[in-house]
């Protein structure tokens, strides 16, 4: 008995399955052509497979070619739509700098404002009976220029003075007619600085001649106000 028999029969008792022996009498030839063809077919597969990637990648980079072109193209036509806009809205930042040269000037220009009659009407109604205003004047500071320092190194700071003349019908309370000018809200430091007798055959009365001083609350500010409320 061969060795190959003896193996097949041992495998068979050992299995229970009866091998047959095999032997390949193929030559060296065949078996490496055959070979040669299975890796053939395999690199034919894998180059296939390549060219599929590669098609499919060439085709993904173009379709994001297209998108992206898409978007470009309609930023564009945004951008030309907004500077068509933009143009329509051009004399606004002229109109509002113009606006705000405006609207700076008349707060500068009203600034020292002061409602004279409402004031006028105040000294009158604090005068003591008897006692009517003659002339009255004001100076003080404008938009441009501040007021003068007052001579006055008591007085307290101010923005202007009222000098005015009064006629007294009887001798003056000059105590009482500071203090009711210093109780006008926007005046200080009433002075009076002399009195006079004037007497003829028809009357006699008296001429006072005061100042007052005018502070910063009698600036009206209404048009600081209304802009600033907006």
């Amino acid at each position: 008995m061969s060795t190959v028999e003896q193996r097949s029969r041992f495998k068979s008792q050992s299995t229970g399955v009866a091998v047959m022996p095999q032997v390949n009498l193929l030559p060296p030839e065949v078996r490496a052509a055959r070979g040669l063809r299975v890796l053939k077919r395999w690199l034919l597969l894998v180059l296939a497979l390549v060219v599929v990637l590669s098609a499919m990648g060439f085709a993904g980079s173009l379709l994001i070619k297209s998108a992206a072109e898409d978007d470009l193209a309609q930023a564009q036509t945004e951008t030309s739509r907004l500077e068509l806009e933009q143009q329509k809205y051009a004399e606004v930042p002229q109109v509002l700098n113009e606006v705000q040269a405006v609207t700076s000037a008349r707060q500068l220009g009203m600034s020292t404002e002061v409602q004279w009659k409402s004031y006028l009407g105040a000294i009158t109604a604090v005068l003591p009976s008897g006692v009517s205003i003659d002339s009255l004047a004001f100076t003080g500071a404008t938009p441009m220029a501040p007021v003068a320092p007052t001579a006055n190194p008591l007085n307290a700071p101010s923005v202007g003075q009222i000098q005015f003349t009064a006629r007294s019908q009887s001798v003056p309370d000059t105590a009482a007619l500071i203090d009711a000018l210093d109780s006008i809200p926007g005046f200080a430091d009433a002075f009076v600085s002399s009195t006079t007798v004037t007497s003829n055959t028809a009357l006699t009365y008296y001429t006072v001649a005061a100042t007052v001083q005018v502070t910063s609350a009698a600036y009206d500010h209404r048009f600081a106000a209304a802009e600033g409320t907006k």
